[in-house]
């Protein structure tokens, strides 16, 4: 398989996330842990709801208007933080901001969202896949202050 195939595969990846996202679901004041983000840059916002317990994701999700590349980070990010405590995933919300801004590493910690590597090639971009990370870096900062 060529280089050029490889990167079709993982860009038809992003767009199935982008337009069948998983765990895509009105965020709502029932939501007791949750915030929204606007990227100014594109328009983007993201609302983003947890439900934590004993320091554990058991249940998370997003909904807002964004372009492809941020619906389906939020969406790749959602499959990936669900069952993980809250120091694993500070960990991959900081894994993730190194790999989209081009630092070299091992990045298998974060999954699908690896997927997501070649925005460092659109700098524009970036802030559309960092968006829904940096809601939740915030997000947890909100619950662990609480």
């Amino acid at each position: 398989m060529t280089l050029h195939n490889l990167d079709q595969i993982y860009r038809q990846a992003v767009l199935d996330y982008a337009q069948h996202p998983h765990h895509k679901a009105p965020v709502t004041k029932a939501d007791s842990c949750q915030i929204e983000q606007y990227n100014p840059t594109c328009g983007d916002i993201i609302r983003l709801a947890l439900t934590v317990e004993h320091q554990t994701i058991v249940a998370c999700h997003f909904d807002g208007e964004g372009c492809a590349i941020s619906t389906a980070s939020a969406s790749i990010m959602m499959d990936l933080i669900i069952a993980q405590s809250l120091v694993t995933t500070k960990e991959q919300i900081k894994l993730f901001s190194r790999m989209v801004t081009g630092d070299d590493g091992d990045y298998k910690m974060l999954g699908d969202a690896q997927m997501l590597a070649g925005v460092t090639q659109f700098p524009a971009r970036v802030k559309c896949a960092t968006l829904p990370w940096h809601a939740l870096s915030l997000l947890i900062q909100q619950i662990e202050e609480e």
